[in-house]
């Protein structure tokens, strides 16, 4: 198995497929338990004129049509901001494993932010979560995003180069 900071590499660059069609850029991949990227998403609700594409729900869809199950038991997602309440649900459904996040939403974050979903004692799931993971990295992409949104409309210079 390759470390966190792979995979959110890998979420990383789903972010940028998604800011490059001018969504806001979040991205998200599915880790089955043997390594491999099994599903991929970035967010999508504006271009696909579906609120609830969102890189996670995109991610997780993709993982269930590729493994022909919507049980993804065992898997890993990673995702580069913390899910939102729709996202931490779908995840809990979805019965994913393991969730690694990049950096925190603290204005709808469910995870810890504003709430922590997966510690309520009524589900029947429980999902280990590991927060941080490159953070600053995607802390930097969403930040440089919504400064060229206000600015001039255009993605800086040097706008996908890391830390």
């Amino acid at each position: 198995m390759r470390s966190d900071e792979f995979y959110m590499h890998r979420a990383l660059d789903q972010a940028r497929e998604g800011l490059a069609i001018g969504e806001v850029p979040v991205g998200a991949v599915v880790v089955d338990a043997f390594g491999e990227v099994v599903g991929a998403g970035y967010n999508a609700p504006i271009s696909g004129h579906d609120p609830s594409a969102h890189a996670e729900i995109r991610a997780l869809r993709d993982a269930a049509a590729r493994l022909g199950n919507y049980r993804l038991d065992g898997c890993s997602l990673y995702v580069t901001l913390e899910p939102c309440l729709m996202c931490t649900g779908a995840i809990i459904h979805a019965r994913i494993a393991r969730l690694v996040y990049g950096a925190a939403e603290p204005r709808t974050g469910m995870v810890e932010s504003k709430a922590n979903l997966f510690a309520q004692p009524w589900y029947n799931h429980r999902v280990t979560v590991e927060g941080g993971v490159l953070a600053v990295r995607a802390a930097k992409l969403l930040k440089a995003f919504f400064e060229a949104r206000r600015g001039s409309g255009e993605a800086p210079s040097g706008f996908f180069d890391g830390d």
